[in-house]
């Protein structure tokens, strides 16, 4: 599916359609166009970005490869801008990307993304709403689909905060392995947020350091804006990810501490019954001649020597603050 907005600076007016608008935009020197590309056959789509416009075939070939890492890359007639966007929302955090491409040119916008992009869809139906939208040009299109791909990260990222502090106050009263198991899922994404999220912040670190002539000298300041988002998302990331790290080495702390609890009781317990059971086993020998045997206080002797040396050991144990 192939969706167009062509804007006529003449007459202030926006029309809304499909690939029939690229030959009236071709007729028009000074028509601007957003073309989105999505969900087509690639040999079409590589044709129509060649032939339409006139786009580098290497940039071509990254737009549609499936897996390629974010880049900017600026020609003599466009920039080319490669981004991983958010896919759809879910309830779940979880790192789910799609290559979104985009072609700056003098009159022309062209995105081509992989999968369905609630970022696009929220540009389009602002570019519905306000006519006026893209009499800003290609230029400030493009960044204001980049400033809403930033802020779904953003809040993305925000919306972990929560669960994570609820987590920390879990982890003391009661972990468990499916609390661990989920703080390790969520240090995997946050990696790969962090990772993708540095992409983004040197692709407009690079581009408010050396803005291509496609770009308006005067959207400095909203390039400027975009990287900060980025920085920020970026920050986030990786907050989030040390702090998953912390509750982690945490939760694995409190369980060896729980554990060594345990192994100490039973120490004690063990330390306590390994006399007892001592004199137990010596009397419970069938000799013969056992002197004590024979003795009519021998029985309450024994038993009055066992919990001497138990409440003894009780003592001590308590002293050393062990119990």
């Amino acid at each position: 599916m192939i969706r167009t907005f062509l804007y006529r600076p003449s007459t202030g007016a926006t029309e809304v359609g499909n690939e029939d608008l690229l030959a009236a935009w071709q007729r028009e020197p000074d028509a601007i166009i957003w073309a989105d590309f999505a969900g087509n056959d690639p040999l079409v789509e590589r044709q129509l970005l060649d032939s339409c416009f006139g786009l580098h075939r290497l940039a071509i070939n990254d737009a549609l490869n499936a897996r390629h890492p974010p880049k900017i890359e600026v020609f003599a007639d466009s920039v080319f801008i490669l981004l991983k966007g958010l896919a759809a929302p879910s309830d779940e955090f979880e790192f789910r990307t799609i290559q979104l491409a985009m072609f700056v040119g003098p009159r022309f916008l062209v995105t081509r993304h992989s999968a369905h992009s609630p970022s696009i869809d929220r540009l389009r139906q602002e570019a519905e709403q306000d006519s006026s939208l893209l009499s800003g040009g290609p230029d400030g299109l493009a960044l204001r689909l980049c400033r809403i791909m930033a802020d779904r990260y953003t809040q993305k990222l925000l919306a972990l905060e929560p669960r994570l502090e609820d987590i920390e106050r879990e982890i003391v009263a009661r972990p468990d392995d499916d609390m661990l198991a989920e703080l390790i899922g969520y240090k995997t994404d946050l990696r790969k947020f962090r990772r993708v999220l540095v992409y983004h912040a040197q692709i407009f670190s690079e581009l408010l350091k050396n803005p291509p002539a496609q770009v308006e000298a005067g959207r400095v300041h909203e390039i400027r804006d975009v990287y900060e988002q980025q920085e920020r998302a970026s920050s986030l990331a990786t907050l989030y990810y040390e702090v998953s790290s912390d509750l982690i080495e945490g939760h694995i702390s409190l369980a060896s501490h729980r554990l060594n609890n345990i192994i100490k009781v039973l120490t004690i317990v063990t330390t306590i019954f390994v006399p007892l059971s001592f004199l137990a086993g010596i009397y419970g020998m069938n000799f013969e001649y056992m002197p004590e045997l024979k003795s009519r206080a021998g029985y309450f002797v024994l038993l009055g020597i066992m919990a001497t040396l138990a409440t003894i050991l009780v003592l001590i144990f308590r002293r050393r603050r062990w119990l």
